[in-house]
């Protein structure tokens, strides 16, 4: 009698108990990282006090990154810019800085506050010195320290997404983040350090845009880390905690709208602010004609006497002893040359602040110039490529001409009227 069984078996039905107790678990897991009572609570905020504290180790890499970035500026070189970021130190000194509005610990603000001050301080003085450094061998190209000095909407989304994954990161694992804290680094210590280099090496448009430019950045990371704390169910507890809290919220919300341009834009939206002023007259505030020298050439030797605007002396070709040679006379014969009315621009950018001047159309950057830099526009030379108007301009950057091309709506020009078409024959 043999006895035959199924392979496989019908596993027993969960009892609603046994379900209900596996909810319980995942959702005791997902409340694990902010426990509800206060107890519990005050222990854990305790630990993310003690992991967020600075150290010596924060102003040593900043030494360190401060000085490299003022080399990368100094060479004009993106890989070590890039190197110094990977060498900059934890940020997790912000992250006790928006603890402590969530919790409204005004002791634990301070310190936190000052220790990434001082450690900002650090990265701005290595910009400075490579600024300085930098005189005897200028004029140089420093495209890198105008770039990291403006506000760009990329660099904003970094910036947001780098905030966000920090904060995370930091309060769910006991790992050290190190890539959230590359990418709020890169958005924090690049304009910072550019703006240390623009006064040290005393060129215009860098400083003190630069350091607007970190100082936005800050307040903007703050207020999306604290927005991600509160999803992660912090918020303050105590009356104080929330004043404090919502007083650094007013703060950085008008440090934001303020330097964004962004509060501008809504008075324009709503009617509130004038219109812009005309081209014409911010052309005539901040420029003016230039006078472009002409060169005469040279006469044929046959005609000695037509050399233009030297002094002839003309002699008797056959004095006498009775004849009184007349003195010699001076002739000057002034030149006029007509000269074409230059065609002065004005770079106004919708974004970013400036715009490139290229070797060619779409080619390598030569320079870049910022917002309200006047140029001077080559009449009727114009190239059209892939439906994007070139327009061939020069400028003096450090007193060195600095012939390319820029894109046309870019420029701003009021007289003469500028006929927006390419030439025939590029």
């Amino acid at each position: 009698m043999s006895v035959t069984e199924p392979l496989t078996q019908p596993h027993p039905e969960q009892t609603p108990e046994f379900v209900s107790a596996r909810a319980r678990r995942r959702r005791a897991l997902r409340r694990a990282y902010f426990p509800t009572n206060e107890e519990d609570r005050a222990v854990f905020f305790s630990h993310l006090v003690r992991r967020a504290f600075p150290s010596y180790e924060l102003f040593v890499f900043s030494f360190v990154a401060g000085a490299i970035l003022g080399l990368g500026y100094f060479f004009n070189a993106q890989s070590l810019l890039f190197f110094g970021i990977l060498v900059a130190p934890l940020l997790t000194p912000w992250i006790g800085t928006t603890l402590s509005i969530v919790a409204g610990a005004l002791r634990l603000f301070a310190q936190t506050l000052a220790a990434l001050l001082v450690s900002s301080l650090i990265i701005f003085l290595g910009g400075v010195l490579a600024g300085f450094a930098s005189r005897p061998f200028q004029p140089l190209t420093f495209n890198e320290a105008f770039t990291h000095s403006r506000l760009w909407w990329p660099n904003l989304i970094i910036l947001t997404l780098g905030a966000i994954l920090l904060t995370i990161s930091f309060v769910r694992s006991e790992k050290q983040p190190y890539l959230p804290s590359a990418l709020l680094a890169s958005q924090f210590l690049l304009p910072l350090c550019a703006a240390g280099f623009g006064l040290g090496s005393g060129v215009g448009e860098i400083w003190p845009q630069g350091l607007f430019v970190f100082f936005v950045h800050l307040a903007w990371a703050t207020f999306f880390g604290l927005i991600t704390l509160f999803f992660l169910r912090f918020h303050p507890t105590s009356f104080g905690g929330i004043a404090f809290t919502g007083f650094a919220f007013i703060v950085i919300i008008t440090i934001v709208t303020i330097n964004t341009g962004f509060g501008n834009w809504i008075m324009r939206q709503t009617g509130l602010a004038p219109s812009a002023p005309a081209v014409a007259a911010v052309i005539e505030a901040t420029a003016t004609p230039l006078e472009i020298p002409s060169i005469t050439p040279l006469p044929n030797a046959e005609d000695a006497t037509a050399v233009i605007g030297v002094p002839i002396n003309t002699p008797s070709k056959t004095p006498s002893p009775t004849q009184m040679t007349p003195p010699a006379t001076e002739t000057y014969t002034p030149t006029v040359t007509a000269e074409p009315t230059p065609i002065l621009g004005v770079i106004h950018a919708a974004e970013g602040g400036g715009a490139h001047i290229r070797e060619n159309p779409g080619g390598i950057v030569l320079v870049t110039l910022a917002n309200n830099t006047t140029v001077t526009i080559i009449p009727n030379d114009l190239q059209e490529v892939n439906s994007i108007t070139w327009v061939h301009v020069f400028a003096i950057v450090h007193d060195k001409r600095v012939e390319g091309w820029m894109i046309q709506t870019v420029l701003q020009t009021a007289t003469p009227i500028v006929d927006w078409q390419p030439s025939p024959t590029p």
